[in-house]
């Protein structure tokens, strides 16, 4: 299948583009860029096909494509909180024209990657997709609004999907140190200390980004009466975990590492629990490989390969808000985040 993959040179983009190559998928790889060196590791190597923001796709690009799997946004929280007009712009109206133009080109398959983050303050109810969202942030308004207004686009020709991926952790050539067990982990690993920055009681529901981006597989090659204008929860029921839960697991993977508070951490309000089931019933092809226990070890080894030191952890190399930070400090983005000097 011809494959338009935006946001493939980010975190779960360069897993997803070489599983779809694996596939046998013809993969057109678009991503805007803004991540370029930031790798722990060798810089992948593949070129982008369309270094291209996503606000700037237009119905050309869209030619002989049969789906679209769209990664291509602001990616979490403390970015999105960073200018929340510019986050709904970004996520969800250019997601929205995407679909349009896809839409009209003719694309039969456009799936989405939405977020469990859309459950938001949920308490420790077990949450499956028929669960109000209760959204603490712009990221994940963001991500409703899509669901919204593409599940009104559903048609005989064409189907949009949305996948509410959990909490992603775990190796990749795009690193980010930004999520919940990579940034414990990476912190174990350079203070010694397992810094946990709430009260530890939030429920986090977690999958590998190796997991991930094969649910993205397993959904795109899947019926289409099985998926059509369906949204699921990516993950497996075993792995909803509280934070300290997780700030045990890196402590035991760390040897001498100690677990500590951050001064002034209380309740997060981001606290869901997930039922999986509906994944598992209607894409049986999507298996999750992963425990949390396994993927925090092979993490460690990369850190320890690589060299990881607690400025990667906190600056640009490896969290996305300092990234954009960065670069609209040295005046290569634009307020709009746009490129005024390209990558």
């Amino acid at each position: 299948m011809r494959v338009l993959l935006t946001g493939a040179d980010g975190y779960v983009g360069r897993v997803l583009w070489r599983q779809l190559r694996e596939r046998g998928h013809e993969v057109v790889a678009l991503d805007t860029g803004w991540f370029a060196g930031c790798a722990l590791g060798p810089e992948p190597a593949e070129p982008l096909d369309l270094a291209l923001d996503v606000r700037a796709v237009d119905r050309r690009h869209l030619e002989g494509v049969e789906a679209v799997l769209h990664l291509a946004g602001i990616s979490n929280d403390p970015l999105g909180d960073l200018d929340p007009a510019l986050t709904f712009e970004i996520n969800h109206c250019a997601s929205v024209r995407l679909a349009r133009l896809a839409k009209e080109a003719g694309v039969a398959r456009f799936v989405f990657a939405s977020s469990c983050s859309a459950y938001g303050a949920a308490g420790d109810a077990i949450l499956d997709e028929e669960a109000p969202f209760n959204p603490v942030t712009p990221y994940a308004e963001s991500k409703i609004r899509v669901e919204r207004d593409l599940a009104a686009l559903a048609d005989d020709r064409f189907s949009p999907v949305f996948l509410r991926s959990a909490t992603a952790y775990g190796r990749a050539p795009r690193l980010r140190g930004d999520l919940v067990v990579n940034n414990l982990l990476g912190w174990a690993f350079t203070t010694g200390k397992v810094l946990v920055k709430s009260d530890g009681t939030p429920w986090r529901p977690l999958v590998h980004v190796e997991d991930m981006a094969a649910a993205f597989v397993a959904v795109l090659e899947a019926p289409r009466e099985a998926i059509h204008g369906e949204a699921f929860n990516v993950g497996r029921d075993r792995d909803n975990w509280r934070v300290r839960d997780l700030a045990e697991m890196v402590a035991a993977a760390v040897p001498g590492a100690e677990i500590t508070f951050a001064p002034g951490g209380g309740p997060d309000k981001r606290n869901y629990r997930v039922s999986f089931a509906k994944i598992r019933e209607r894409v049986p092809a999507f298996r999750p490989r992963w425990t949390v226990e396994e993927g925090i070890r092979d993490l460690a080894e990369a850190y320890a390969r690589f060299e990881l030191r607690l400025d990667d952890l906190e600056g640009g190399r490896l969290i996305r808000l300092a990234r954009i930070k960065q670069l609209l400090a040295e005046g290569r983005l634009a307020p709009d985040l746009t490129w005024k000097i390209a990558a």
